[in-house]
């Protein structure tokens, strides 16, 4: 189980981050435009509004379930920050960028006196009685430094809408089909060309609810799939709150059915209470075990895992024990939520592992860091005849943003 440390450090830094973040969006956007007393208070207020919900959010909603419309809306707030930051650095720079380079033109700037300013071909020695009435140029310009904090920050609240609201957009966009074709080590050719669709971290909530499904339902059904995977993160809520939405996925068409395996996000809303609910539709649960699809003609194992943040706790990732009886000759697909501990799996016997749990780092710029702290971040990889593919997620989680990584259904054929 992940250490009560490790929780209480992370938020202490994403707190202490999200404090700086707010007091540098007052001082641009508020500060720095304008000397009114009412304005800067009401910038104060504003922001410190918005950066408290965002604080407790986590905590609230696990208390409070009731409360994750406030939470989305903080989310979606963090998304704007995010951009809002991003534009005024960005914004910031050119001003300090332009003002270096006339600062350093190789030529000094003119002479200032009573009668205007001297360009360098007429320039000459002044005479003393010249230098006693030399006007030094101002030493700040207050009106053009306010006019350009103006300029960079209605540039900046530009910038953040246009990508917040591309990036809603995109989130709420019906999710692109990827298809790849794996050869799997040890396929019989009786099952050349099965197909798996992979769908993970769709996140089901306060947002995304049974309108969603029913689309995503269809959208998957007209794959005309042999078997459906779930690899978890499927929910945000409770059975009670949740199990409408969730009851869309019993009208999924596959002839090997439905299969699910538990993520992160499942630990913390009672993954046992789901894992119930889920059986209770007729969806396979794979906790830690193995089931075979195929028949005599021809077969595969499918294993499942739960979640590797769980690894050390009661019920938790055990691929020793998702292993236990299994023929190791046999061709096996796992079933894993975070892309973790593939190499052992590989060599366990595993040719094809899907994963999903980055989201692809869902919107610019955690994209960037999530390909940074990820190996294996988001699409295909391989490894010899080993295959892993790390879905960039079917939903979306936090602000409801995708800006770099849209959201995606993996058609996934097997190749003998």
């Amino acid at each position: 189980m992940e250490s009560p440390l490790r929780f209480i450090l992370f938020f202490f830094v994403v707190g202490v981050a999200a404090v700086y973040v707010h007091i540098y969006l007052y001082r641009r956007l508020f500060r720095d435009t304008s000397d009114s007393r009412a304005w800067r208070l009401t910038g104060k207020v504003l922001l410190t509004a918005l950066c408290l919900p965002l604080l407790l959010s986590w905590v609230v909603t696990r208390v409070l379930p009731s409360a994750f419309a406030i939470a989305v809306m903080s989310w979606t707030w963090m998304g704007v920050a995010v951009y809002l930051l991003l534009s005024l650095a960005a914004l910031g720079g050119v001003r300090w960028l332009v003002a270096r380079t006339r600062g350093h033109r190789g030529i000094p700037p003119a002479p200032v006196t009573a009668s205007g300013p001297v360009s360098p071909e007429t320039a000459r020695t002044p005479s003393l009685a010249e230098l006693s009435i030399t006007v030094p140029p101002p030493a700040v310009d207050e009106d053009r430094r306010r006019f350009l904090a103006r300029a960079t920050a209605g540039g900046a609240v530009l910038a953040a809408g246009g990508l917040t609201g591309y990036g809603m957009w995109s989130a709420f966009h019906p999710p692109v089909v990827n298809e790849v074709t794996v050869r799997l080590p040890g396929l019989p050719k009786a099952l050349d060309g099965f197909s798996i669709v992979h769908v993970s971290d769709i996140h089901v909530g306060p947002i995304i609810q049974r309108r969603f499904m029913d689309e995503l339902v269809s959208r998957c059904n007209a794959l005309k799939p042999d078997l459906v995977a779930i690899t978890g993160d499927l929910v945000d809520g409770t059975v009670s709150d949740l199990g409408h939405s969730v009851a869309a996925l019993q009208n999924l068409k596959a002839r090997a059915g439905t299969h699910f395996i538990t993520g992160n996000h499942e630990y913390y809303w009672n993954a046992s209470t789901w894992a119930d609910a889920l059986s209770g539709l007729g969806i396979t649960v794979l906790r830690n075990r193995h089931v075979s699809i195929g028949d005599a003609g021809g077969a595969f194992d499918l294993v499942g895992v739960d979640d590797w943040s769980m690894r050390n706790g009661p019920q938790g990732y055990n691929l020793d024990a998702a292993l236990a009886g299994r023929d190791p000759g046999r061709a096996g697909v796992l079933l894993a939520h975070q892309p973790s501990n593939w190499d052992v799996a590989a060599k366990a016997g595993m040719g094809l592992q899907l994963s999903g749990h980055t989201h692809g780092g869902q919107f610019f710029p955690f994209t960037v860091a999530v390909s940074a702290i990820w190996k294996h971040d988001a699409g295909l990889f391989q490894e010899g005849d080993r295959h892993l593919y790390v879905s960039r997620g079917t939903g979306f989680w936090g602000p409801p943003l995708r800006v770099g990584a849209p959201s995606e259904i993996v058609k996934v054929t097997l190749l003998a």
